[in-house]
């Protein structure tokens, strides 16, 4: 008995078939919207359900200091940028007998600084707004030895500088502290 051989099988190409997609799901139960009024996208985020409930839970007054810290680091930038001497003459209460370029390049890298604390403010991810505040917290603490070593250096303590050294002791204590509650992990009800 001869048997006759049979034709080929051809796969179905599933992912080009879009019937075949929406009955998969349709059976699947994605795509449409819930209870809630959520259209899911996949299997995955329906199961896990919304991505607010597992949000960052932010000390208060978190992305306030951050606005002031990059609003302050902003204008401290453009003050270095453009106006180098009268900058210094401010802090150390001396005339610059060198060129502006380094207080320039200062300016250069507190803008750079300022750039990450913008995008830290319009972040909501916790890595982010740590490292933000990382970053912040060894800008101020060098800030406050560089200007600590200029100052025994020039064997003189304007009142400017040392509102400074204060105010630089007072932002490295609250970032730190933001950093150190933002890293903490909550209480179990």
């Amino acid at each position: 008995m001869a048997t006759k051989p049979h034709p080929p099988l051809m796969k179905k190409h599933s992912q080009t078939d879009l019937v075949s997609r929406l009955k998969t799901r349709k059976i699947l139960g994605v795509g449409g919207e819930d209870d809630d009024g959520e259209v899911h996208r996949s299997k995955i985020s329906q199961m896990l359900g919304n991505e607010i409930k597992f949000a960052v839970r932010e000390p208060v007054g978190l992305r306030l200091w951050i606005l002031f810290s990059a609003v302050v680091s902003t204008v401290m930038a453009l003050m270095a940028l453009a106006f180098p001497n009268q900058l210094y003459e401010v802090v150390f209460d001396q005339e610059q007998t060198v060129t502006s370029v380094s207080i320039r390049l200062y300016g250069g890298a507190i803008l750079s600084l300022s750039l990450i604390m913008w995008n830290g403010l319009y972040t909501a991810e916790k890595v982010i707004i740590q490292w933000t505040l990382l970053s912040e917290a060894c800008y101020f603490a060098i800030q406050f030895l560089v200007t600590s070593v200029t100052l025994v250096e020039l064997g003189s303590l304007p009142n400017a500088a040392i509102l400074l050294l204060l105010s630089r002791i007072f932002f490295l204590t609250v970032t730190l502290s933001y950093y150190y509650h933002l890293g903490r992990r909550p209480k179990k009800i």
